[in-house]
């Protein structure tokens, strides 16, 4: 199965994540690509697609320029901050986050320089463009309606087309849902729409160029700090850009600023089947998309593209969890048994407890409990609420698994559910235990004896 990965480690931006599945494609198809991107029609747009450099790492970056002019992101800082060239002072030790988008021959940007502010300033409704010495482009405005317009005419496939619109709902949505107010009342700036349509087409374009059967992406890096915006300042990730993320795995990373974009926010939230750490592939293609600022670490998406191998598990079933555990030494077994009980009520994939050594000699307990960091909240207050410990500590893992099934057999004694688990070049199958004891108990056999005459361990 054909495998796209996209690695988010330093966030998502439309114009990074086209550059970086641009560089995925064969020498052959980058000029068919570029000239069929520029041969699209987007309105007063320019698409540049040039190599660079980060940390020393090569790769593309994708220039944007709408009426001639490159957008550019407003961050508020915790001293002070100044734009234009896209050098702002981050509250980090780092001094710029120079994002460059890239410049080669297609223009393809996203609201996302990495830079203070993603250049997803530039669609969003609410940003604020004075600043940024471009005059009174910034001034026209455009609905869902009149997007759906411009994309209907562009000269690229109905599936693109399809795609670019769909995309584009999300980004329409996420800002009725921030304004609490109907899509259709929602109007963008010509330039950040404009822009955000040459990177949303870029990657909808890429995309039918690879045609990966699955697409998966790492957690992905929104940032922190503050955006200034027309109406005031707002906190990172912007709450577009929080409202297309849910359900997906994010984390604010040590960088301050914006990281990801509503623009990139939209398109993992479409394309991205699942997210988690890297699958089970043989990579034959990585690419660099990159940003525009520098950092200390290399500010990319980087995309990996192969062939998942056969029997491996999916990225679904390769995800990180989180442990919480605390120690104890005045708790009975039995309250330790029933926290137990409570805490798989609330979500707890894992429950264990070690024996330990405490202080002044004395044996204690360590329970651990692995849960999903989406319960990790309520796990927290359970582990307080049932068990006697001041202090809980915390650990992120990467968990490998199986991929589980359970079936139905058929047997002289009735039907027993089969646990099947496959994957890492394993194959398991356990009877359900509940079902042996209950034919042991009608047969008057040990539950041996049953494993024995159905067949099945």
């Amino acid at each position: 199965m054909k495998e796209l990965y996209l690695d988010c480690n330093m966030g998502a931006a439309g114009d990074m994540l086209s550059a970086a599945l641009y560089e995925l494609l064969t020498e052959e198809e980058k000029e068919r690509f570029l000239a069929e991107l520029l041969g699209a029609g987007i309105p007063e747009v320019e698409i540049k697609a040039k190599p660079g450099v980060s940390c020393g790492i090569g790769g593309t970056r994708f220039e944007v320029r709408v009426h001639g002019v490159e957008e550019e992101s407003v961050d508020v800082h915790e001293h002070h901050h100044h734009h234009g060239e896209g050098h702002h002072k981050d509250h980090s030790d780092n001094d710029h986050h120079d994002h460059e988008h890239m410049d080669d021959e297609y223009h393809a940007h996203d609201h996302h320089n990495h830079d203070d502010q993603p250049h997803h300033d530039h669609h969003h409704p609410d940003y604020e463009h004075g600043d940024h010495g471009h005059n009174d482009h910034h001034h026209h405005h455009a609905s869902m309606a009149d997007i759906e317009h411009i994309v209907s005419g562009l000269k690229v496939s109905e599936k693109v087309k399809s795609d670019v619109i769909n995309v584009y709902k999300l980004i329409a949505e996420a800002e009725s849902s921030a304004h609490r107010t109907e899509v259709s009342e929602i109007h963008f700036h010509e330039v950040g729409m404009m822009d955000a349509i040459a990177d949303i087409t870029a990657v909808c374009l890429a995309m039918e160029y690879l045609k990966p059967e699955r697409v998966t992406a790492s957690w992905v890096r929104v940032g922190s700090g503050q955006v200034k915006c027309a109406h005031g300042i707002l906190p990172v990730p912007a709450p577009a850009t929080a409202w297309l993320l849910r359900d997906i795995p994010i984390y604010a990373g040590d960088y301050s600023g914006e990281f990801c974009t509503p623009t990139g926010a939209a398109l993992l939230k479409y394309f991205v089947n699942g997210f988690g750490v890297m699958p089970a592939m043989k990579a034959e293609r990585v690419g660099y998309g990159l940003g525009k600022k520098e950092f200390s670490a290399a500010n990319v998406v980087r995309s990996l593209y192969g062939e998942s191998e056969a029997g491996l598990p999916k990225s679904e079933e390769t995800d990180q969890v989180v442990e919480l555990s605390c120690n104890v030494d005045d708790m009975t077994g039995e309250e330790i048994g029933f926290c137990m009980e409570r805490l798989f009520e609330a979500g707890a994939l894992e429950v264990y407890t070690v024996p330990i050594g405490m202080k002044k000699e004395r044996p204690g307990t360590m329970l651990c409990v692995l849960c999903r960091e989406t319960d990790k909240e309520k796990i927290t207050y359970a582990i307080f609420k049932h068990t006697t410990t001041i202090g809980i500590r915390e650990k992120s893992y990467d968990r490998y698994v199986l991929d589980r099934s359970v079936k139905e057999m058929s047997t002289k004694f009735g039907t027993v559910r089969i646990k099947e688990s496959t994957g890492y070049g394993a194959e398991r199958k356990k009877a359900e235990f509940e079902d042996l004891a209950r034919i042991a108990r009608e047969q008057d056999l040990s539950i041996a004896k049953v494993r024995e005459l159905i067949g099945i361990l």
